[in-house]
């Protein structure tokens, strides 16, 4: 598990605009990556449209947003398409990001248990280190929460 203060991996993923991203790539700025279930449900909905509506508010403080499921890139195209999503969202079917940064584990749904995405939030500093993590989020509130915590730096 990353821990703040230590190194992020340079992870790679492939993106819902056909691309691919590398965290190497967002070096020099602020980057924040946020864990999602999966895409059109309504809290991972609501996460990624208030991530949207602050984005250009990110941006001010030289600031990324990456999303990251394990929904596929179509997927990921459908959805920042239908909710005008200004950032990119990235495939991790082969759970590549979701283990380097601890995020799948044993989830209760419907009374039957399964392994899958804890909605996390990890705000990565200019040099690649991990400033700031949230896990277990709760959506209403949180986005603004990041940005507030960007911000005060």
């Amino acid at each position: 598990m990353i821990e703040p203060g230590s190194a992020i991996p340079d992870l790679e993923g492939a993106t819902g605009d056909g691309g691919t991203l590398s965290l190497s790539s967002l070096r020099g700025q602020w980057v924040v990556v946020y864990f999602y279930p999966k895409d059109n449900t309504p809290g991972c909905t609501n996460e990624s449209k208030d991530f949207r509506d602050l984005y250009a508010d990110f941006g001010k403080h030289k600031c990324e947003i990456v999303g990251v499921s394990r929904d596929s890139v179509r997927s990921h195209a459908n959805f920042a398409a239908k909710h005008e999503l200004p950032f990119p969202l990235v495939s991790d079917p082969e759970e590549t990001w979701c283990k380097a940064f601890d995020v799948i584990h044993e989830k209760m749904l419907y009374g039957k248990r399964h392994m899958g995405v804890v909605r996390s939030t990890f705000l990565i500093d200019p040099e690649g280190k991990l400033h700031t993590e949230w896990r277990k989020v709760k959506v209403p509130g949180h986005a603004q929460a990041v940005l507030d915590t960007l911000a005060a730096q």
